[in-house]
């Protein structure tokens, strides 16, 4: 068994890492954030305030799994949802044990997101914490979504991810920060090629390590 943590502000290539990571070693894979935007997607359809924190914590504590393949959940909108429901304690405890269990998967998991190295998982065996400049993730959340939306600006984009950034490391509830023992990866000025080299490489030192071959 073994249990990887990947965390990181939003557009820093934390999710394709995570991904490929499982890919390579055989895991399974839980992108946490998934669960915050199918919560504030919920919520949004519903008419529902997301400062309720009651009412979206029911939300998170009834979340089906299948709304996690709905397409609609990579809107710039939910994405701002599912960071303002994310500062929800009622929200984040109701979701804690779903991702705890879905860690002790056989034969081990990675799981993404903005806690995970320091609140979820806390004594998983290998910790990332994946991070990029705000301009550079700007330009990749953008490129993304110029796809499906050709009016979408590029300084609206930035504007958001700073905002869910500020959110993100000032809520009281497990505040985004880079967990002690974990490995900083800074994707700035990598291509997705390399920084899979570079985040195999760390796994397999801390794996290594720990003798987790």
């Amino acid at each position: 068994m073994i249990t990887i943590a990947v965390d990181g502000p939003a557009a820093s290539g934390k999710g394709t890492l995570s991904r490929q990571l499982a890919a390579h070693f055989g895991l399974h894979y839980l992108d946490t954030g998934s669960l915050y935007r199918a919560v504030g997607l919920k919520a949004l359809n519903e008419g529902i305030d997301l400062a309720e924190e009651n009412t979206v914590a029911r939300i998170a504590a009834e979340l089906d799994d299948d709304i996690l393949d709905d397409p609609r959940l990579r809107e710039p909108g939910v994405g701002e949802a599912a960071s303002k429901v994310a500062m929800l304690t009622g929200v984040r405890n109701a979701l804690l044990n779903y991702q705890r269990e879905f860690a002790q998967r056989h034969p081990g998991a990675v799981l993404d997101g903005r806690d995970i190295a320091t609140v979820v998982c806390p004594d998983a065996d290998v910790k990332l914490f994946v991070t990029a400049s705000v301009a550079e993730r700007a330009r990749r959340r953008y490129k993304e979504l110029l796809q499906t939306d050709p009016l979408v600006k590029l300084e609206d984009i930035q504007a958001e991810i700073e905002r869910r950034d500020a959110r993100d490391c000032s809520r009281s509830a497990a505040p985004l920060h880079q967990a002690e023992d974990a490995h900083l990866l800074d994707t700035t000025n990598l291509d997705i090629e390399t920084a899979m080299n570079a985040a195999v490489l760390l796994v397999k030192k801390a794996m290594a390590q720990q003798d987790l071959n």
